[in-house]
């Protein structure tokens, strides 16, 4: 499956209603403890801090993580896939992608404690992040040191 990164910021998800569309598919799947808010209304409210960083397959949006920037790094939140392409490797693409995305603009990745759950810190772990807590976030390290910078 050729996913590719896509990036959605105020003005895409203003001028592109399928991205409209299905980033709200995609957090409308979101499980109930991670979105405290309607689809729409979290990306709307994340758009006006941030910015997605989308897996895109066939000129539509599979999955996605809320990223904002914070200095040198892109703090990374709310990863979700459709359900209906879950388990096909569209998160760990997204993740590659976005690691070879901030490693080439200099950035580290990194994720707030409170935000990654065991399951989460187990699979990161199987695609060979190493993670570093420090102060209220999580450092994402490649095994070859990449962290995104």
């Amino acid at each position: 499956m050729p996913v590719t990164l896509y990036r959605v910021d105020q003005p895409v998800w203003d001028a592109e209603e399928q991205v409209r569309i299905d980033l709200t598919r995609i957090y409308a799947d979101a499980p109930e403890n991670r979105i405290q808010l309607s689809p729409g209304a979290y990306v709307t409210q994340h758009l006006a801090r941030g910015f997605f960083l989308a897996a895109r397959f066939n000129d539509r949006l599979l999955g996605a993580v809320a990223v904002y920037v914070d200095g040198d790094a892109w703090r990374l939140s709310d990863l979700c896939v459709r359900k209906t392409t879950r388990r096909r490797g569209v998160g760990s693409r997204l993740m590659a992608l976005i690691s070879a995305e901030a490693g080439g603009k200099g950035m580290r990745l990194r994720v707030d404690s409170a935000q990654l759950e065991v399951a989460d810190q187990v699979l990161l772990q199987r695609m060979g992040y190493h993670l570093t807590r420090t102060g209220d976030y999580f450092e994402l390290v490649l095994p070859t040191g990449d962290s995104g910078r």
